[in-house]
């Protein structure tokens, strides 16, 4: 589980494909001598598990599966990567509960300054769009934010200076994808209501 804190942009410095998947090299601030084998780390907002590490770097395998419904399949040498590590019991639970599952893709379809912050405005796939609440919680590349407006497939989302600069989506413009985790109350809620 992860709170969608960012804590480093890592880089993707190779990539690789093996006999089973295509394998990332992740450049990192952290000391990877404290990550271990097996550690799940959330990749833009995508749980992936640590197959190996080396100073300032480690790896993992992604699937098939992953590769065609998250941005991962796009993912070149220097791309740049929002990384969380798995939240322990104890832990400051600083946005909200992620489980590092991406739902879906959404298309970024406006970025706009406004004041010191900037407005992002997200279409999101359907259905999956049903699940996004004003005020609601949504993660965004791996980032926990809150939702600001929803019209139709459209929401729109306040960005503060510091999320602009601490992680990926000061980088982002019209047209990117992006990874979606709707909030998980609102998949349980909805999952409810269908079978009750």
């Amino acid at each position: 589980m992860f709170t969608g804190i960012v804590t480093d942009i890592g880089r993707v410095r190779a990539v690789s494909q093996t006999a089973r998947d295509r394998r990332y090299e992740i450049e990192t601030a952290w000391d990877t001598a404290t990550l271990d084998l097996g550690a799940s780390v959330s990749h833009a907002g995508c749980c992936l598990t640590v197959v190996e590490t080396g100073p300032g770097w480690f790896a993992v395998e992604v699937s098939g599966e992953t590769l065609s419904k998250t941005t991962l399949g796009d993912w070149v040498a220097g791309t740049r990567v929002n990384l969380e590590r798995a939240a322990k019991l104890g832990d400051e639970l600083g946005g909200h509960i992620v489980s590092g599952h991406v739902d879906g893709l959404g298309t970024v379809t406006a970025v706009t300054p406004e004041g010191g912050s900037h407005r992002l405005t997200v279409e999101a796939p359907a259905p999956l769009h049903r699940y996004i609440a004003a005020k609601g919680s949504i993660t965004v590349d791996g980032v926990s934010l809150t939702v600001n407006t929803v019209e139709d497939r459209e929401f729109g989302l306040n960005i503060i200076p510091h999320t602009w600069e601490a992680t990926t989506l000061g980088a982002l413009k019209a047209g990117d994808p992006v990874n979606l985790e709707i909030d998980m109350l609102a998949r349980y809620l909805a999952r409810w209501q269908e079978t009750a």
